[in-house]
């Protein structure tokens, strides 16, 4: 990520309502996993930061008192409780604001979760304020994984035919793609570890609806970006995954890196 890009409002807009119909669902055993490294049992609070509709923090929130979703994207937050309430989950609650706002006043919390989003923000100044916000015997936990993956070629060259050939994300683009290095952040801001755990990948089925779906579920291909010619590019894309009608892939595995601070 470069020093020239920054983020804004539209980096998502309109991706909303095709992230859960277009991302495949954590594996049901990614939760087992969290309640089984880190001792849950019902109690404590859950920071999911940068929750998008949900996607990890419905999973997760049976395993404590509270689970608290924060993300920027007002719609997004809006089909986490959508889904939260069509699932009969009621002990979480969606904060609308800037992951660099933190800590926020929200409070103190047993487990902070970043799932593929520590990239988009100010990582040491988030990584510093979260490292204040976690109780005693804390973690902070960073998750490795992918929900979406390319199913056919014609998917990026199509992007890329309507796009061009550098990577969007919202106003700006990201030449060099998407930033690495976390460790380094995490360990400035006073953080040791890691300690991590695995899951396996699964494979799943997609039919060329949720294909579409997930195309517009990324910022690098986001409805917006396409203006006047998103129903152009639908009807293309639709064209090129022709006559295939599901599509399937192994997802790779989910890593989990937990941080924890001095003295935890």
């Amino acid at each position: 990520m470069t020093d020239t890009w920054e983020w804004d409002p539209s980096l998502y807009s309109g991706s909303a309502p095709y992230y859960a119909r277009g991302r495949a669902a954590y594996p049901a055993e990614l939760a087992t996993a969290f309640a089984t490294e880190l001792g849950l049992d019902g109690s404590g609070r859950l920071l999911d930061v940068g929750c998008g509709p949900g996607s990890l923090t419905l999973p997760l929130a049976g395993a404590f008192e509270e689970a608290v979703g924060l993300d920027a994207d007002g719609d997004m937050l809006a089909e986490a409780a959508r889904l939260a309430a069509e699932a009969g989950i009621g002990n979480c609650r969606w904060v609308h604001r800037r992951a660099k706002e933190l800590p926020a006043g929200l409070g103190s919390f047993r487990v902070v979760t970043f799932a593929q989003s520590f990239h988009w923000f100010d990582r040491p100044r988030v990584a510093a304020a979260v490292s204040g916000m976690l109780a005693p015997g804390g973690a902070c936990a960073h998750v490795h994984a992918s929900t979406h993956e390319i199913v056919h070629p014609a998917i990026p060259e199509l992007v890329r035919e309507y796009l061009g050939p550098v990577r969007r994300a919202g106003r700006g683009s990201l030449p060099d793609g998407l930033p690495g290095s976390e460790a380094d952040v995490y360990r400035a801001a006073g953080f040791h570890g890691p300690r991590r755990f695995e899951v396996p990948g699964q494979e799943v089925t997609r039919t060329v609806d949720e294909v579409v779906a997930g195309v517009f579920s990324l910022s690098s291909s986001a409805p917006h970006l396409f203006g006047e010619r998103r129903a152009g590019f639908e009807a293309d894309l639709r064209r090129r995954l022709a006559p295939a009608e599901t599509f399937t892939v192994r997802l790779p595995g989910v890593a989990v890196d937990l941080w924890f601070t001095r003295g935890c």
